[in-house]
């Protein structure tokens, strides 16, 4: 076979490739009633790991890929200065509720002294009536029964100091416990690590990220609908998605959310000329148990066709062969 015939076949070839894929598409536009299709990405749910209080990095537990539990440890931060103040915290709640007791008995003797100045001074005053005592002896009672009442509000008083004393040192030591909890950042779901951000030895301030994790049973795929099929769309309606790499394995998904407001298609959606509609963007959401079920298959990024029906009686278009 000379270049010539070779070079002849590769065009018919490749006019062939390019009419096939042009007749796939016309196909694929050509939905059946009550289903509306759009293209997209497939997107996760991020979620930032960040410190609550702040410190310098001890240890990062995980590497960017790595996949992570529920209550998984990621970050140490150091908290030895805190872990040391603890140590301490339990003497100084000692010490408070020491003064506790001591306000108690005082409290207690303030009660017995004012009961038996109140006694002392009923008798003078029945015995001055008699001539039994003189004034000066009641005007002395009165004074004892004067100061007897001061002493006892003194002593409420401290009680009521000890007792703020305690929950001003129980309040310290709860907040120490928490930096100290605080100090080691847990997985809060299921998901996988995306970014790193963060290296041992950096001082993290209050509120600083350490990771960002995707969350890899939250995969959903925003598409776009012209106002005549978004009005037809119900959140929990029926979805699913045909991704470009896996055209054999539709991804079941719901509708999560559709948008009650129009705007134009943002610039990476279809041709320049779709970008001039105005469009309602909708959410649809893949099956989580479908996820689990495909975790290495299915990654955020991969591009693909979201078909949805907009009538429960509507079947599905054929797969792309």
């Amino acid at each position: 076979m000379n270049k010539a015939v070779i070079a002849l076949v590769a065009v018919c070839l490749v006019a062939g490739a390019v009419g096939l894929g042009v007749w796939r598409d016309r196909h694929a536009r050509a939905l059946p009633p009550g289903i509306a299709r759009g293209n997209g990405r497939l997107e996760a749910t991020e979620i930032d790991v960040g410190a609550k209080y702040g410190g310098r990095i001890t240890d990062v537990l995980v590497y960017e890929g790595d996949d992570v539990a529920p209550g998984q440890p990621l970050v140490r931060i150091d908290t030895s200065e805190e872990q040391a103040q603890l140590q301490n915290i339990d003497a100084e709640l000692r010490r408070a509720r020491e003064s506790l007791d001591y306000a108690g008995h005082m409290l207690r003797v303030a009660r017995h002294d004012l009961e038996l100045a109140q006694k002392i001074f009923r008798r003078s005053s029945r015995l001055v009536e008699q001539a039994a005592v003189s004034a000066e002896k009641l005007d002395h009672d009165r004074a004892e029964l004067s100061n007897a009442v001061a002493r006892l509000d003194a002593a409420q008083s401290r009680i009521g100091e000890a007792e703020a004393g305690i929950d001003a040192v129980a309040a310290e030591r709860r907040r120490l416990e928490s930096v100290v909890r605080e100090g080691v950042l847990l997985a809060p779901k299921e998901a996988r690590v995306l970014y790193k951000l963060s290296e041992p030895g950096e001082v993290l301030p209050k509120g600083g990220k350490a990771l960002t994790l995707v969350d890899l049973n939250d995969v959903y795929m925003i598409l776009y609908l012209g106002e005549a099929e978004a009005g037809q769309a119900a959140i929990g309606g029926e979805a699913r998605i045909v991704l470009d790499a896996l055209p054999e394995l539709p991804l079941p998904a719901r509708l999560v959310f559709v948008s009650p407001k129009a705007q134009f298609t943002p610039k990476q959606v279809e041709t320049s000329s779709e970008r001039q509609k105005l469009m309602f963007r909708l959410k649809a959401q893949v099956d989580p148990e479908f996820l689990r079920a495909h975790r290495g298959l299915v990654k955020p990024g991969m591009p693909g066709v979201a078909y949805v029906k907009l009538s429960p009686e509507a079947s599905w278009p054929p797969l792309p062969q």
